[in-house]
């Protein structure tokens, strides 16, 4: 992010201003994906041995998107009090996390996991050939709650 803002100060452009090279990149994504692509929400990372943090890391090898959603649980009411993710791929795997991230927070283990991708596709407004973040996205929710579940079992057996 700091590369890129030293590089539209040095060309001396403002934050949406196109550049050549990056005519109509601003204009094909909807005003939300950009929202969350330059303020992303939650990133950042939790323990991953903390038995109330959940770690879900999902990958779309044909796109090169890696994906990786922590969800942190308190323990007596099974409410999901925080999350993080870490994103390596394009403005909308980055936006679908973000949003996940918010999406998350506040609610039970069982309420996240009917979230779907086509509620935050629709939400940013992703394009067709874009729907693989959203999916990545809902999938990394499932494999967070999943990896909870099976560490709480391990540690306390229930």
């Amino acid at each position: 992010m700091m590369i890129r803002q030293a590089a539209k100060k040095a060309l001396g452009i403002t934050s949406r201003q196109s550049t050549p090279c990056s005519v109509g990149i601003f204009r094909s994504y909807h005003e939300n994906v950009i929202d969350h692509y330059d303020n992303p929400r939650n990133v950042g990372s939790f323990d991953k041995n903390d038995p109330t943090v959940g770690t879900g890391l999902v990958g779309a090898p044909a796109c090169g998107d890696v994906m990786k959603l922590q969800i942190k649980v308190d323990e007596k009411t099974g409410q999901i009090i925080d999350a993080r993710f870490k994103t390596f791929g394009c403005g909308s795997a980055i936006a679908s996390s973000s949003v996940a991230t918010e999406w998350v927070k506040g609610k039970a283990m069982e309420e996240v996991l009917t979230i779907k991708n086509t509620e935050i596709a629709k939400h940013l407004s992703l394009p067709p050939v874009k729907l693989h973040c959203s999916m990545l996205a809902e999938d990394a929710i499932k494999a967070a709650v999943k990896d909870y579940k099976e560490k709480r079992v391990k540690t306390n057996g229930a």
